[in-house]
């Protein structure tokens, strides 16, 4: 891999773990401030909301600057939402925060990567990114879960910092402001080493910053890459794939509390069996499947989903187990070869920022609308199994949809 690549992935990979194990502390403040269950998607939601609202700026702002220094500064709007959390902000706004910073760092990551890495070579390269993304998550989890235990929020070292803390005028009343103040140190390693990230040397020409034109070149953007038959394809998979693992990780949160009985902070190691089955499934395409080979993997999205059907109707654990490390490998087996055939049309046919923003968009858009949903049925007060079996089938039709769409539109003359 070309020189940067892996320091790219380092930095990365340090930002990502912080924002999973964000997550699960931010939820664990939402419970200690006595938010009701269905507030806890609604975090997703704010954190993914900038993705969508800021897609027709975070596509040019990536190309008009040394994409590794942007990655840089948005990590220090993470470090601002943190601090607002720490500072008594609500959590809802603070996230939303940290997602700002996480909707102007995507374009620039994958962008960096499109830049950095020939053709030939983006499938591998996506895997080592799908890795890296999952194996944040993997750990995130695991390290959310121990920042909002009671081994460690409760112990007494932990109690005796904070009354220090405290006694400074620092406003360290929760028993989660160590693990915030941890995280926050974290996303100061990942702008550090964001800043030694060498600089691709891709210039583009300038475009107009007036919001219009903006708004007009995104929309021109937007139906260019939707009406290329591989670029939309990989991206009506890649979004619908985004959708449903944003909303995965709640359900499972909720079916695990509800099917094992499990606290939060156990049932946020389920979520690191899912990400162990993407490891292996995202290493497998990396080093099996050729970039003109990915259509072959759509027929994966149906089984996809009928696992996710098969794990709402168990509730042994063992089996659970097996099922959610069979849902990772699947989808890490679908979604890269298709993540990295929608880069190469997109750095096709557009310039590397700008497609990613165009994908950042589709994909987290689908996200708020999943989860909007999602958080809606558990205000009805809907049961988690029938919504999670339902929610299987509902994905397995739409691959199947799109795999016989695909057949038809390259099927031989």
């Amino acid at each position: 891999m070309p020189t940067g690549f892996s320091l790219l992935m380092a930095a990365q990979f340090t930002s990502a773990w912080a924002d999973n194990a964000l997550l699960l502390v931010t939820m664990a403040l939402l419970q200690e401030q006595g938010w009701p269950a269905w507030w806890a998607p609604l975090l997703k939601f704010a954190f993914t909301l900038s993705y969508v609202l800021l897609a027709p700026v975070a596509g040019p702002l990536a190309d008009a600057m040394p994409k590794a220094r942007l990655m840089a500064w948005m990590n220090a709007l993470k470090l601002l939402g943190v601090l607002g959390l720490l500072m008594g902000v609500h959590p809802l706004l603070a996230f939303a925060v940290v997602g700002l910073g996480a909707a102007g760092y995507a374009p620039a990551k994958y962008g960096l990567v499109t830049e950095l890495v020939p053709g030939p070579k983006l499938v591998l390269a996506n895997s080592w990114i799908e890795i890296s993304i999952v194996c944040a998550a993997l750990l995130g989890a695991v390290g959310g879960g121990l920042l909002v235990s009671p081994m460690w929020c409760d112990a007494a070292w932990a109690q005796a910092v904070r009354d220090s803390l405290r006694g400074l005028g620092l406003p360290f009343e929760s028993a989660l402001s160590l693990s915030l103040l941890l995280l926050w140190a974290v996303y100061g390693v990942a702008a550090a080493l964001q800043c030694g990230v060498p600089d691709s040397g891709a210039r583009y020409a300038r475009r107009s910053i007036h919001p219009v034109a903006l708004l007009r070149d995104f929309v021109h953007s937007n139906r260019l890459l939707w009406r290329d038959p591989e670029g939309g394809l990989s991206l009506a998979v890649t979004t619908l794939f985004w959708g449903v693992g944003a909303t995965l990780q709640f359900a499972v949160l909720r079916w695990a509390q509800e099917a094992l009985a499990l606290p939060l902070s156990q049932a946020a190691y389920l979520q690191a069996v899912v990400a162990v089955g993407v490891v292996l499934g995202a290493g497998l395409a990396g080093h099996r499947i050729a970039l003109h080979q990915a259509r072959r993997v759509l027929p994966l999205g149906i089984v996809l989903g009928g696992l996710i059907a098969l794990i709402a109707c168990t509730d042994q654990f063992g089996v659970a187990l097996g099922l959610l490390a069979l849902v990772g490998a699947v989808g890490g087996l679908l979604v890269v070869p298709m993540n990295a055939l929608l880069q190469h049309r997109g750095h096709a046919l557009l310039t590397a920022g700008r497609s990613i923003a165009v994908q950042g968009y589709n994909e987290n858009l689908s996200i708020l609308l999943m989860l909007a949903a999602y958080a809606g049925l558990l205000a009805w007060e809907l049961p988690v199994l029938p919504l999670m079996a339902g929610f299987g089938l509902a994905i397995s039709l739409c691959m199947a949809a799109l795999w016989a769409r695909a057949g038809r539109r390259w099927a031989p003359a």
